[in-house]
């Protein structure tokens, strides 16, 4: 997997290539040695196969030239106050181990090979000082070609990592769309085995959420707020004619899904979690609707099979998957014109997938699948006088009244961002109590009845009128 440098990156990189260097001014202060500027001079400005040739007859003299040895400091270290030598040194050292992809490994075989390179990344607190990013992207680099088998263990690496990772999360955070795609091309190139996943997932609170709210803003969460995400309001027509929104370009986009996608890997580690924490199947439900590429489609599908093919997901994920409406999406899917037949294998699994798992539910399963959801919308039962009439006692009573303290613990939140929720909870308590009326303590009891009356002074008009009406219903 392969992705271009990001432009930022590759234009500063080609800017300290081009910039002189005093070394022998260098070697006159005692910044390096005579020995250093022997190896410098030998690979600097040379062409790559002369280059490949030179690291690879002196293997060793170039790994203690970055690293040290013998009692000798790495360049990075001695060159410590001068910022120039350190740029011009990192952007160095990643050419080397792009030409010579030899030395990578033999870097990792030092003692200590992290030991001149984790301190720059907190050189300075500023996003766009170049020695903290130069040696992330050397860094990442470095991991990604010198541990390409998944199954080798690598100690050192592993205590690496999460200073890497920690690093990156930094610029995910910024604002700066340039420093975030930075971030997540590296985040891919170190994501490619499951040590790494595994610890990236560990740091989720830094690693994973500031990609989530890129995303978020693509879905225009931000904007028309998550109950978007939940009524599938657009069509997917006017949907990928608007595209992503929030000012997230399509790169970036295709970049951080892609990072997600790694992740999923580990499905059955992250799958539940993702779901709890960040809503992921609703998110991923509004993202297919607006996306604009079969590339960005395809990581969106293959994402959401990687999270719902783990048997210990299913239970959990599937039925929040058709609350979310994903079946109705995928079958509009299936209607457009797709190309990539690696998009469509996994449109067909999903879609076999779920229709399922629908076709073995009852319309009980799956009002309690959506209560469970922690998210109610205007589904068929919620105004089915049938379903309530056959249906609320074993609501009030099944896996010991388990729905009635959800649907309670549902109300006790504010749901700024979708009022819809509290007067679809409303009208349930409402059906409740008509249909089981000596059931009335038991919902006090919970509350319900308190915080019903409350929200008949709400400010949105729909929960003071559903709550008016649970009200009559209880007098």
């Amino acid at each position: 997997m392969s992705l271009d440098p990001p432009t930022y990156l590759n234009s500063l990189q080609n800017n300290i290539r081009a910039r002189p260097i005093p070394w022998e001014g260098a070697v006159r202060a005692g910044t390096i040695t005579e020995n250093d500027l022997k190896r410098i001079k030998a690979v600097d400005k040379v062409r790559k196969d002369q280059r490949r040739q030179t690291v690879e007859t002196d293997q060793d003299a170039y790994r203690s030239l970055l690293l040290g040895g013998n009692q000798a400091k790495s360049v990075l270290e001695s060159a410590a106050k001068r910022a120039d030598v350190i740029q011009y040194i990192l952007v160095l050292a990643s050419d080397l181990i792009n030409d010579a992809p030899s030395l990578a490994p033999a870097l990792l075989d030092h003692p200590d090979p992290f030991k001149p390179f984790l301190p720059l990344l907190s050189h300075s607190t500023n996003p766009e000082d170049p020695i903290p990013l130069l040696t992330s992207s050397f860094l990442a680099n470095l991991i990604s070609n010198a541990a390409p088998d998944s199954s080798k263990p690598n100690a050192k690496i592993d205590e690496a990592l999460p200073k890497l990772y920690n690093y990156l999360s930094t610029l995910t955070k910024s604002q700066d769309s340039g420093l975030q795609d930075i971030a997540v091309q590296e985040y891919s190139a170190l994501l490619r085995t499951k040590k790494a996943r595994e610890l990236f997932w560990k740091q989720r609170q830094d690693t994973v959420s500031p990609l989530i709210d890129i995303l978020r803003t693509a879905a225009g969460a931000g904007r028309d707020s998550d109950s978007t995400m939940w009524s599938g309001g657009a069509s997917i027509r006017s949907a990928t004619e608007a595209g992503p929104s929030g000012g997230v370009g399509l790169q970036l986009l295709y970049h951080v899904l892609l990072a997600i996608w790694q992740l999923s890997f580990e499905g059955s580690l992250v799958g539940k979690n993702l779901e709890k924490e960040q809503e992921i199947l609703a998110l991923y439900t509004q993202l297919l609707r607006l996306s604009p590429k079969e590339k960005t489609t395809r990581l969106l599908l293959s994402t959401l099979l990687n999270l719902l093919t783990p048997s210990t997901n299913r239970s959990t994920l599937l039925p929040i998957a058709t609350t979310v409406r994903l079946p109705a999406l995928l079958t509009n899917l299936k209607a457009r014109h797709l190309t990539d037949p690696d998009l469509i294998d996994d449109l067909s699994t999903l879609t076999t997938m779920l229709s399922d798992y629908t076709s073995s539910q009852t319309t009980f399963d799956e009002y309690a699948a959506e209560v469970l959801s922690n998210r109610l919308r205007w589904s068929p039962p919620h105004r089915d006088a049938n379903f309530w009439r056959e249906n609320a006692r074993r609501i009030l009573d099944d896996n010991q009244s388990e729905l009635p303290k959800k649907l309670t613990e549902i109300m006790q939140k504010k749901w700024e961002d979708d009022k819809q929720v509290l007067a679809i909870a409303c009208n349930d308590v409402a059906w409740l109590v008509k249909e089981a009326p000596e059931k009335r303590g038991q919902l006090e009891k919970l509350g319900v009845k308190a915080r019903v009356m409350e929200l008949m002074a709400d400010e949105n008009e729909g929960v003071r009128w559903e709550s008016l009406r649970a009200v009559g219903e209880w007098l």
